[in-house]
């Protein structure tokens, strides 16, 4: 799993980027696992996901759902858990598109940057099974009850215009990801921890 998963360090920011892109960088249980105890193990004031190539993740690889029970594991959970609890600022930097469970840990995020050509769907519905526990809570409260519904209950497939519209989204990169994703960064990798830490308590 640790080499479809790049851990970049840089001073005060720890990178997690998605790098599979020959699979749309679908998610494997191995690569849940390892993005799961990264974010655990994280120390740095500011947390980025991204991923590799013009998908930032597909979702729930096939071949694993197939094969076993990667569409309800317990670790998507982990996973988006390990996100809502990290101390300083996190950030998901969206390359392209986001579907299904890999929207877990977007939503887990403090804030939310993508390029303009990514689509954003969560088709639980068309495949039978439930959304992560603390997925459609989430999901609500950033888009509000009838929105996350028609994500989740009538398959809604949103572009980044409606997912700003709406809230999913927070910025829209017009200049490179990584140019506005650094910005959006800046002022809390530059700050005292605790004092962002402190803020996101404030907030709740």
């Amino acid at each position: 799993g640790l080499d479809l998963i790049d851990v970049i360090k840089t001073d005060g920011c720890l990178t997690l980027r998605i790098n599979r892109p020959d699979k749309a960088n679908a998610l494997t249980e191995a690569m849940l696992s390892d993005l799961a105890v990264a974010v655990e193990d994280a120390d740095q004031s500011v947390l980025v996901l991204t991923g590799e190539g013009k998908v930032f993740s597909a979702g729930a690889d096939l071949e694993d759902v197939r094969n076993g029970t990667l569409a309800t594991s317990p670790a998507w959970e982990r996973l988006s858990s390990a996100v809502a609890r990290f101390k300083g600022l996190s950030l998901a930097s969206m390359n392209g598109s986001c579907a299904g469970g890999a929207l877990g840990m977007v939503l887990a995020c403090d804030l939310r940057i993508t390029v303009a050509s990514a689509k954003f769907f969560y088709p639980v519905i068309k495949m039978g099974v439930l959304p992560q526990p603390s997925d459609p809570a989430r999901l609500a409260a950033l888009v509000g009850p009838s929105r996350a519904k028609r994500i989740l209950l009538a398959g809604a497939k949103l572009n980044a215009d409606e997912a700003f519209a709406i809230g999913l989204v927070d910025v829209i990169s017009t200049n490179t990801l990584e140019d506005d994703t650094q910005k959006l960064i800046e002022p809390a990798r530059a700050a005292n921890p605790a004092l962002v830490t402190g803020i996101k308590t404030l907030i709740g």
